[in-house]
């Protein structure tokens, strides 16, 4: 029976319930009265249930449609504003013993080159990334427990942390990581990580069970308990995620509201992040192999509705995107996106001579400059801000402030301090007198008058030499 209470998958990821879910759902796709009842619930910005988003979802009424991407835009700016984070992949090893017939990485792949960074190779990583003006990483490994045990994820932690390279420092390491212990979990908590980040790739058992054959990610109870387990461990921050395309669109979304709905109701905080990837070509993989894929219009409506959902959560759409859709999913919802992303272990680096490595394809390659200036011309401001995680907001203290409203009056001034120093230290000139101008509109949006002239002061300081400013 379903139970978002239970500590088993098979309880709070019940088939039973998403099936049910989905022919209530189709039985009222023209029920005018009961989908603008739940358009009401939603304009409240307090969530919605999977049931009722998974009504939305379905909806034949035009109209319902565009009131649902309306609503999402408006909880979008009033839970993040015009503020978009921003960081990149850094892969640290492809070796990987599972048998995902839907990633590159599959062991039994003997196209692709193996390769694992030396923790000198990965400094001249992260001083790459530095130089771009990169503060915030999230980590990839393939799941090999002789080449990528947990001791090389934390030295590689440890080793990322204490390079300081000009005005470079990279503040947040998240980590996506293959399912592991409590105890593993414990260590990487240890080692100072941001946010857990574990995709589910597809919430259908059997399915999964089909795309994962071999290896230990092959056990589906196992990792979609990760999270649980991630918490357990004390680690404050977890981040879900699907690979649409691999299975239906209908019901890894109620999936991930489901998950969603259990972290809430069993460990007291919902996820930090929800990542909404697409399947992409990869070496040794044809997307076209599957026959879930989830056209554009589709895909915004699931961006839309989750921001509906879950408006608590952070949002992440990563370059595997184009740049018009990203643009899309940054209106409709999306509130932290990579930029100048490199796939490939090694991609970094440009003295080192060039692999095939990479999980997938790009499908936004600009540079992390050019993609400032983008965002500076559609009126967002980027941040590359870390304060809440190096403050000790995190977990159920930061989502607490962020449902009461009240984190935004530190994200802000956090965020236009972040970009001066990115202004400052690695912006091309064009973006640099492009940033300046928008800063001072930034300013003038900061809400408490004590919070706003200080920033003024410190983004002072930061023009004159000074860094790392928060409140």
């Amino acid at each position: 029976m379903y139970n978002k209470m239970s500590p088993k998958a098979e309880d709070f990821i019940n088939h039973e319930e998403i099936l049910d879910t989905l022919a209530y759902a189709e039985a009222h796709a023209k029920d005018r009265a009961l989908q603008e009842e739940i358009l009401e619930k939603g304009k409240k910005m307090e969530g919605l249930d999977h049931r009722e988003a998974a009504v939305l979802l379905v909806s034949e009424l035009p109209d319902v449609r565009e009131s649902f991407r309306e609503l999402a835009r408006a909880i979008k700016k009033k839970y993040y504003g015009n503020r978009i984070v921003l960081f990149a992949p850094l892969y640290l090893s492809n070796y990987c013993v599972n048998g995902c017939v839907y990633c590159p990485y599959h062991k039994e792949n003997a196209h692709i080159d193996r390769v694992k960074l030396s923790q000198e190779e990965i400094e001249r990583e992260v001083v790459a990334l530095q130089d771009m003006g990169h503060k915030r990483l999230a980590l990839e490994l393939g799941e090999d427990p002789v080449n990528n045990p947990i001791e090389y994820v934390l030295e590689s932690i440890r080793t990322i942390y204490g390079i300081k390279h000009k005005n470079g420092a990279i503040r947040r390491v998240n980590v996506n990581i293959a399912a592991t212990t409590v105890e593993n979990y414990r260590k990487l908590k240890e080692a100072e990580i941001g946010t857990y980040i574990l995709f589910q790739e597809t919430y259908h058992k059997e399915n999964y069970e089909k795309l994962h054959p071999k290896g230990p990610k092959a056990n589906w109870a196992y990792h979609t308990e990760a999270m649980d387990r991630a918490m357990d461990g004390g680690i404050d921050d977890v981040g879900l995620g699907v690979l649409y395309g691999l299975n239906s669109y209908k019901y890894d979304f109620i999936g991930q509201l489901m998950h969603a709905e259990h972290l809430e109701a069993y460990k007291g905080v919902g996820p930090h992040t929800i990542s909404v990837p697409r399947i992409r070509p990869a070496d040794d993989i044809d997307p076209d192999a599957f026959e879930n894929g989830v056209p554009d219009a589709i895909f915004e409506d699931i961006i839309a509705l989750i921001r509906v959902a879950v408006p608590y959560t952070g949002m992440i759409i990563s370059t595997r995107e184009s740049m018009e859709m990203r643009k899309k999913a940054l209106e409709l919802g999306v509130s932290q996106i990579s930029g100048g992303s490199k796939t490939s272990v090694g991609g970094y680096d440009e003295g080192r001579e060039e692999e095939n490595s990479a999980q997938f394809d790009t499908d936004d390659a600009r540079p992390l400059d050019e993609v400032i200036a983008w965002l500076l011309e559609l009126g967002y401001l980027p941040s590359f801000c870390t304060a809440c995680y190096r403050a000790g907001r995190t977990g159920e203290t930061f989502m607490e402030e962020v449902k009461n409203f009240q984190i935004a009056q530190f994200c802000q001034p956090n965020a236009i301090m972040t970009l001066e120093e990115y202004l400052s230290d690695y912006a091309t000139a064009s973006t640099r007198a492009l940033g300046e101008r928008r800063i001072e509109e930034f300013l003038d949006d900061v809400e408490r008058a004590d919070l706003r002239e200080k920033a003024r002061e410190n983004v002072a300081k930061i023009r004159a030499g000074e860094r790392d400013f928060r409140f």
